[in-house]
């Protein structure tokens, strides 16, 4: 699985991802720490890389596009340190595999994991 974490992720978060074997990148170890959210899902899309975030605006730019790519994983978790956000993500990469694999939109909150498949419909 690759991942492209942003900008509100801790930047360490990646290199401990990449200890732990993942193919993971840090919007600003690629120069977009400042891109707009469209810019990170089309890199995204490009490479075949599943977005981490702490964003909602990514899930609504996914459903007013009816995009079937790129899966995004959006933490609302606040306040997470980088072990606490790679321990998460790499839950959230075992129980949602198929799901990322194929498209999905996945909200991590502190006790459940919602999944919904891509494309969107217009309510988020």
């Amino acid at each position: 699985m690759k991942l492209l974490l942003d900008q509100g992720l801790p930047l360490s978060a990646a290199t401990l991802l990449r200890n732990e074997g993942m193919d993971a990148i840090h919007v600003s170890e690629i120069g977009m720490s400042e891109a707009e959210d469209a810019d990170i899902i089309q890199i995204a899309r490009e490479e075949g890389r599943v977005v981490a975030t702490l964003d909602a605006d990514f899930h609504t730019l996914l459903a007013l596009d009816a995009a079937v790519t790129p899966s995004v994983i959006r933490i609302r978790i606040e306040r997470l340190r980088a072990q606490a956000v790679v321990a998460l993500l790499l839950t959230v990469i075992a129980e949602c595999k198929e799901d990322l694999t194929q498209g999905s939109a996945i909200t991590v909150e502190p006790s459940r994991i919602r999944t919904r498949r891509l494309p969107l419909g217009s309510s988020i």
